[in-house]
Parts: C-alpha cells; structure tokens; sequence
C-alpha cells in the first residue's frame, strides 16, 4: 500500500496502519510534540454520511467524555489518541460488573451539559430506526405478528415520549471505549439526536463474541438497574430500548441478507423481552 500523505498543516508522521475497516483506514501517527495521534480516512462508501455525522459530534464534544477532534480535511479526521486499553480487556480480567460500571460512568461525561448547540447535521432518531419500521410493516402486511412489528411498536411509543433529547454517540460498545492519559474516552460516535437510552441499549448486545454472556438474564437485568440509574430512567424503559435497538439491528443484517447476525440479536431481544416481563 502507498504512504498516506497527510495535510502537511498537520505536522504528523512516521504513519502506521493500525485498523481497517469496510468504510475506512485507521493509521496511529506521531505529532510534531512527540505525542501519539490518529488519522481516520474515510473510503468511498455508501453510508460516509454516518461517519460524517460523527465527525460533528466530537466537534460538538469537544473531548469530554469523547477523543478529541484535532483536525479535519476532506474525508480525514486527525483524533487524539484514545489509548491501548479496551473496555473489552476490563471484561476480561474483572468481569462484566466492572466493564458496565466504567461504560456507565463514560456515558454520564458524554451525556454532561454542553453550553454549544447541538449540531444540525446529527441524524434523527427516528430516522435513523427507518429499516425496522419498514421491516414491521412489511411483516404487519402479511399478517405476521412478529417480534419486530412489537419492536416497531416498542420504537414508536419511545420516539413520541422522548425522556430527553440530545446528541448521542450512536454505537456505544465495549471495542469503542477505551482508556489513555485521560482517562475512557469513547471513539467511532455515528451522530444521532434523540434519547440517551438508545446509547445504553447496543452494550445489551456486546461483547459481539460472547452470546451466553447477552443472554443471561442477570447481565440483562443488572445492566437496565445500572444504566437507569445513570440516565435517570426507569430499568423497563432501559430494557424497551434495547428491544427496539436490537430489533432495529437484526433489521439492517435482514437487509444485508445476514440471516446469522439477524438470528442472534433477535435472540437477544427475546431474552431481554423476557427479562422485562419481570419487572
């Protein structure tokens, strides 16, 4: 692969490729101070929007709870460095306990008062649960009560009684909170308007490699108590998005024809009904 070559305003280099994705190149780069960075260039995608719109939210963020946004040019992000730590290595070494308990404390500084308005170019909540209300109706349609026509209904309900509205990271799990200098710091928001519940409802769903973990009822009731209590909701209401959220999930792998991906998070939305039918 050719040598990126970088804004030269940027003063970085000694670039070393560190990540790549379906949607874009991750390089960790030297800043003229000796410090580490990163440089998220964008390839030419279908969705670039979605990374375009987390752009403004870290913009917005202005490094609380978030890395910070150090420069910006065409379809390439400069980023702090996030650090070495995953919260998935947390997970690891002391348990699911204290993984939820950091994610919870992360979420509260990304959800902290910002005196900035919020960005215009955040996408909608609602719009952004397109694909599960088209997959409910068709399936309403055919006379199929399925659980996503319950999901949609779930979505529905949580769209028109909004808890509070504000920016949200938009794929909030444990690969893209990390810990560095200063302190977990969250990477790879997708920038969405609407209530903070959405963000705690995708942790139900991770680690994506640990399905017996998603599926126990104590993981799930444990983290609707902790994830409440962080957002001041309700655990219900914390259980509801996560039906909707996962739903909305499988909807998008069913578009994909990932009949795979599809099943397990509907499996994990069933658990999680279950789980929400007790309390």
């Amino acid at each position: 692969m050719d040598a990126p070559v970088f804004p030269a305003r940027w003063k970085i280099s000694a670039p070393e490729l560190i990540a790549e994705t379906f949607s874009s190149r991750i390089w960790k780069v030297v800043r003229g101070d000796g410090s580490p960075a990163v440089v998220k260039a964008l390839k030419p995608f279908d969705d670039v929007a979605d990374e375009l719109r987390g752009e403004h939210f870290l913009a917005w963020r202005r490094g609380e709870g978030a890395v910070r946004l150090l420069g910006r040019d065409g379809h390439s992000m400069l980023l702090e460095y996030g650090g070495d730590t995953l919260l998935t290595q947390v997970l690891d070494e002391q348990g699911d306990h204290a993984a939820t308990a950091i994610a919870a404390e992360v979420m509260a500084k990304l959800f902290s008062p910002s005196h900035h308005p919020f960005p215009p170019e955040l996408q909608p909540l609602r719009e952004r649960y397109a694909s599960l209300f088209r997959k409910a109706a068709t399936d309403r349609d055919a006379g199929h009560a399925s659980i996503y026509v319950e999901a949609a209904s779930i979505a529905g309900r949580l769209l028109d009684n909004p808890h509070d509205i504000r920016p949200l990271h938009g794929d909030l799990h444990h690969d893209n909170i990390l810990q560095g200098s200063r302190g977990w710091l969250v990477i790879d928001p997708k920038g969405v308007l609407g209530d903070p519940g959405f963000d705690a409802a995708n942790m139900f769903y991770n680690p994506l490699d640990r399905d017996a973990l998603c599926l126990d009822p104590q993981r799930i009731a444990h983290m609707a108590e902790v994830f409440a209590k962080t957002l001041g909701q309700s655990p219900p209401a914390i259980l509801d998005h996560a039906i909707a959220y996962g739903c909305l999930s499988a909807a998008w792998h069913h578009e994909d024809d990932n009949a795979v991906d599809e099943n397990r998070e509907l499996s994990i939305a069933k658990a999680i009904r279950a789980v929400r039918a007790n309390f």
